[in-house]
């Protein structure tokens, strides 16, 4: 099922209550800066610390009661697996969580706390595809992927549907991808309420599957690539996400390190948000000049506030 507008206003409906409507922040100095109107949507802000809330709340909250007895399995290197557990949590469901080796700690502990049961595997050796398909099998569990899925799309859609909503029309919105849920999600949003509005991809450029795939409209993978945008480590855009985003994507850019550490500092100090690299791909692909953006409005979606604070040794040296 290809998911629609009609399925992120469902979504919408269905997540009120359970997920926060996260504010929006603005910053004179930024807009000075840059000649724009920013607006930034603060899904660091969300319950679990990312957009990832939204989709997961909105795919468990419609499992038939068999399936909310028998659980949920799904894999992810940190934001999902804590949505995942958070929502499970919420709505009475066991879930199990397989996540690699090397995740930020911080992302483990929470998914943990939030009741989840952690199973994790090599990243360079395994596949956590085939273990969640594995552990569906064997526990009669049902696979709730972190971004090819119709539910997960629809739900991240929300952020952007609630951006608009909120400060009206956008010229540009930039929107970090990892797997393309968040951002197939936003451009199907953008796309039905702002016709003129830009969604523009952001990637690291350790990561550059998805900027790879736009280019070329052939789905190219990336294996285990190194950058401090861990939420972005994702091996290529899925069988959903890859169209939608073919469809309704206006361009894909990527940011190096250096930049993007720069850019969450540069928040954390000017905003006072917190938000952890991978949620600082669309800021930092913004205030780098990668679009022109001088004498338009234009959304951020800041995706995620999960700091590994034990990283910050080696990143502190790009503020």
């Amino acid at each position: 099922m290809t998911p629609t507008f009609d399925d992120i206003e469902s979504a919408a409906k269905q997540i009120v209550g359970a997920a926060h409507k996260t504010p929006v922040a603005t910053s004179r100095t930024i807009n000075a800066r840059t000649g724009a109107e920013v607006f930034f949507k603060c899904e660091n802000l969300q319950r679990a610390g990312a957009f990832k809330f939204r989709g997961a709340y909105n795919a468990l909250s419609r499992f038939t009661p068999d399936e909310r007895r028998r659980g949920v399995v799904t894999f992810s290197s940190g934001n999902h697996a804590q949505a995942i557990a958070l929502a499970g949590q919420v709505l009475g469901i066991p879930r199990v969580i397989v996540m690699p080796s090397d995740a930020p700690e911080v992302k483990r502990i929470a998914t943990e706390g939030y009741g989840g049961e952690v199973i994790l595997y090599d990243r360079d050796k395994e596949d956590r595809e085939a273990i969640g398909k594995r552990l569906a099998s064997e526990r009669g569990l049902t696979l709730v992927p972190p971004y090819d899925h119709p539910h997960i799309i629809a739900g991240q859609g929300t952020a952007t549907r609630e951006l608009i909503e909120e400060v009206g029309a956008l010229d540009l919105l930039f929107v970090p991808c990892g797997g393309g849920g968040l951002l197939s999600g936003s451009a199907i949003a953008a796309n039905a309420m702002e016709a003129n509005c830009k969604v523009i991809g952001v990637e690291p450029a350790a990561g550059d599957d998805g900027a790879r795939s736009f280019r070329t409209k052939t789905l190219q993978t990336v294996n285990n690539p190194k950058t401090v945008a861990d939420g972005a480590r994702t091996p290529s855009l899925g069988s959903l996400t890859f169209p939608l985003v073919l469809q309704y994507v206006a361009d894909m850019v990527t940011v190096d390190d250096p930049t993007l550490l720069k850019t969450m500092f540069y928040l954390w100090e000017r905003l006072k948000l917190v938000v952890e690299p991978t949620g600082a791909l669309g800021a930092a692909a913004a205030l780098a000049g990668t679009t022109p953006i001088r004498g338009l409005r234009v959304g951020v979606i800041l995706s995620g506030g999960n700091v590994d604070l034990t990283q910050m040794p080696a990143w502190i040296q790009y503020r």
